[in-house]
C-alpha cells in the first residue's frame, strides 16, 4: 500500500462466535443489510462462526455478534496505522 494512502475501512475486525443454532447465511445477510464495510467472511456451523470484516465501526459488529452467543478471540486492528508503518 502506498505511503499515506487512506484506507476506506479502517478496522480489520475478527472474532469467533460460539452459540447454538447459529446461521451463517442469516449472519451474512444481517451484515450486508446493517453494516458498512467490505471483505466479509462469516463461515462455520451451528455452534461456531468465524467473522472477518473491514469496517469503520467495529463496536457495532461486536455488539451484534455478542447478541448471538459468546464472542472470543477478538482482534480489531487499525489498518490505517499499519499502512503508515505503525502498529495499532
Amino acid at each position: 500500500m502506498p505511503e499515506n494512502e487512506v484506507v476506506e475501512y479502517k478496522f480489520d475486525t475478527q472474532l469467533l462466535i460460539e452459540g447454538t443454532d447459529l446461521d451463517e447465511d442469516a449472519i451474512n445477510d444481517y451484515f450486508v443489510e446493517n453494516f458498512v464495510g467490505d471483505c466479509l467472511l462469516a463461515v462455520g456451523d451451528e455452534e461456531t462462526i468465524k467473522i472477518h470484516y473491514h469496517t469503520n465501526e467495529p463496536w457495532k459488529v461486536l455488539e451484534y455478534c455478542a447478541s448471538l452467543g459468546e464472542i472470543h478471540d477478538i482482534i480489531v486492528e487499525n489498518m490505517q496505522l499499519q499502512s503508515e508503518g505503525l502498529h495499532g
